[in-house]
């Protein structure tokens, strides 16, 4: 672009004497001076639309035909950006989220669609040793090391319980109502598993397979020879949800000091899985025991 400059000064001529050359004003004069309007009005901007070639220089930002994009200029402080393409861009924060550098490099990948969404006004701090790979359930609630979790309806494959040498694991009970508990050994030993149990006189003890065995006292309703006498498992201790595989009766005489005069057997006539019956056999010698023993497996 080029300044007007002015060739002749015209008024000069005013204060020159008649007859002075210098006072003509030539028509060469006045044509340079127009070729100098003229130069210096093709070489300008206009006001109202200009467009610019070549480099330019405005508030100390250089313009050539090399810059891209479209819109607005923006200056360093509040611009407003709109889909704007950022190559290696530096930022302490990005619409209220601060960003810390790393000391060199690092990758933030979000697959096409997806969403990064936290719950909770809570830090997350993520750690990691190596390179890894987790794959997140679809619902649910992750289990940490530290704390004291519940699990439900979940299949350990080879768990591996480490840590504590003493202590208890509470297991739920698929056959019957309770507990099932695995004690640790003080020191070392196997573990042992104790299921839903009842350790009385009329007593049972349930597997973790769900086999169930069941054990038990009573009082035959006769000495006599072919009395029968009922057991049922749910008023003695529990039914077997199942079936009853077997069923033993001892009589016993342990309150005359354990004679063993009697003959009388006890034969079982009768067995499901809530009840069984019992039948006295023979009592040649009329022997006079009614207390009885029995015992029962099934599931």
């Amino acid at each position: 672009m080029t300044d007007y400059t002015k060739s002749t000064n015209f008024a000069t001529k005013d204060s020159l004497s008649s007859g002075n050359a210098l006072k003509i004003v030539k028509g060469t004069e006045i044509d340079t001076e127009f070729n100098n309007i003229a130069t210096a009005v093709a070489t300008k901007a206009n006001k109202a639309s200009p467009t610019f070639t070549g480099t330019m220089t405005y508030g100390g930002v250089t313009l050539s035909s090399s810059v891209t994009g479209t819109g607005k200029m923006v200056l360093d402080t509040s611009p407003t950006l709109v889909t704007p393409v950022l190559g290696v861009a530096t930022a302490t924060s990005i619409n209220k989220l601060t960003v810390t550098a790393p000391a060199t490099s690092a990758t933030l990948t979000v697959a096409d669609g997806a969403s990064l969404v936290t719950s909770g006004a809570y830090s997350l701090t993520l750690t990691s040793t190596a390179s890894t790979n987790v794959t997140l359930p679809t619902t649910g609630t992750l289990t940490t090391l530290a704390g004291v979790e519940t699990f439900t309806n979940k299949t350990l494959t080879n768990p591996k319980l480490s840590g504590s040498t003493s202590g208890t694991i509470t297991l739920s009970a698929p056959a019957v109502a309770g507990t099932n508990t695995a004690t640790l050994p003080a020191s070392t030993g196997n573990v042992l598993l104790d299921v839903a149990r009842s350790l009385t006189n009329n007593g049972y003890l349930t597997l973790s397979d769900g086999l169930i065995l069941q054990w038990g006292r009573g009082t035959a309703s006769s000495a006599l020879s072919g009395t029968s006498t009922s057991v049922t498992f749910s008023t003695a201790n529990i039914a077997f949800p199942t079936a009853c595989f077997a069923v033993w009766v001892q009589l016993e005489n342990l309150a005359s000091g354990g004679s063993v005069a009697g003959t009388s057997t006890a034969l079982v006539t009768a067995l499901s899985a809530t009840a069984f019956t019992w039948q006295r056999g023979n009592n040649a010698n009329s022997d006079s025991f009614r207390d009885f023993f029995w015992f029962a497996v099934g599931n």
